[in-house]
């Protein structure tokens, strides 16, 4: 019986290594096994990752045969602006400032200046335009895709909108209670 324990130990010792030790290759090292010498393999061809089909064009690109789209792809709710304004914030005041006048705090120390939101020129822009400038970047602007989610995109789009919209609003624009209701 004690001849038994003592091999059962013995063999469970055994098998305790540090897996930090055990014998593996590292993402991006070289490997002497496959011919090519890369450790990272391709995917094989036909095959979608978890979470990686994108079968909406709208949603994921904001363009719908080749073009930019005009319209939201799902509805806009004050939860979804809440969202936008707050993702703005963090990802976009910096340079383009909170108003979206491009006066953000790294171009008061320095850096060249965005376009304002409120310009002709981008508020004639479709909604798409946003989206596609946060997905790949534009001029000295980098993509923000690894950083943003998709419906996140949309948010910020969705608030660059309200931003574009608020400083061309008058009075007429609002109902009458809501008129009575800035006196």
């Amino acid at each position: 019986m004690n001849r038994g324990i003592a091999i059962l130990l013995g063999v469970s010792l055994f098998g305790c290594t540090d897996m930090y030790d055990g014998q593996k290759i590292k993402p991006m090292e070289e490997s002497r096994f496959f011919a090519d010498r890369l450790s990272s393999r391709p995917l094989v061809e036909g095959t979608i990752p978890r979470g990686g089909l994108r079968h909406d064009p709208h949603l994921y690109t904001g363009k719908v045969d080749g073009k930019l789209v005009e319209s939201f792809p799902f509805e806009i709710t004050e939860q979804v602006m809440k969202r936008g304004e707050e993702r703005y914030n963090t990802f976009c005041s910096p340079c383009h400032g909170r108003t979206g006048d491009g006066t953000g705090m790294i171009v008061q120390r320095g850096f060249p200046k965005p376009n304002s939101f409120h310009s002709d020129t981008l508020r004639a822009k479709p909604v798409g335009h946003f989206y596609d400038v946060i997905l790949n970047g534009y001029g000295r602007m980098y993509s923000y895709a690894p950083s943003i989610r998709v419906d996140d995109r949309w948010a910020i789009a969705a608030y660059i909108r309200a931003l574009q919209y608020s400083r061309h609003a008058s009075a007429a624009d609002l109902t009458s209670s809501e008129r009575s209701s800035l006196r």
